[in-house]
């Protein structure tokens, strides 16, 4: 083979090696968070389903029990709210007075640790909306997000910048 052909040849594959091996072209790496739901009483096992409903519905980011915690949740007998500090940290509040007015645990506590993930409140009124939260009824039990409030959850944890404002308690009402 010609000098010039193989140089032609090797300059060729060098560039296909690279456009194929670009970071740009790169998958997302999976993050995880670590929750502690140890305070959060008789809501412990919604914390627990909600993070698991999140683990199926999201590919960036996935929802493990541990310390030391990313987020915490506590009970308490106020209205449900959440301060994210950050992306992926802060604390949950699960307040009784929701469900002592019918509100569904699981629904709220996936709401809330949507918050955590990046997602505002979107008082839609709407029980397909996970973030639509108590504008929704108190019949609504639907603890799924919709298919853009899990896009904008992997958007987030992907680079985009989230829509959530940091450093300020969110209270559904």
């Amino acid at each position: 083979m010609h000098k010039p052909l193989r140089l032609a040849l090797s300059l060729i594959l060098t560039v296909a090696f690279l456009l194929t091996a670009s970071p740009a072209q790169a998958a997302p790496l999976l993050r995880t968070l670590r929750y502690d739901a140890g305070r959060a009483a008789e809501f412990r096992g919604a914390v627990d389903q909600a993070a698991q409903i999140w683990n199926s519905s999201v590919t960036n980011v996935r929802l493990v029990a541990g310390t030391p915690a990313d987020f915490v949740v506590v009970a308490d007998n106020g209205w449900p709210r959440t301060l994210p500090t950050s992306l992926g940290r802060g604390t949950i509040w699960m307040g009784r007075e929701a469900t002592s007015q019918g509100y569904n645990p699981v629904r709220i506590a996936a709401h809330e640790i949507g918050h955590i993930l990046g997602l505002p409140d979107r008082r839609t009124g709407l029980c397909s909306d996970l973030m639509s939260g108590s504008s929704a009824p108190v019949s609504c039990t639907n603890a799924n997000p919709s298919a853009a409030e899990r896009a904008q959850v992997d958007r987030n944890f992907a680079g985009a910048t989230p829509l959530v404002e940091f450093g300020r308690v969110l209270v559904d009402r």
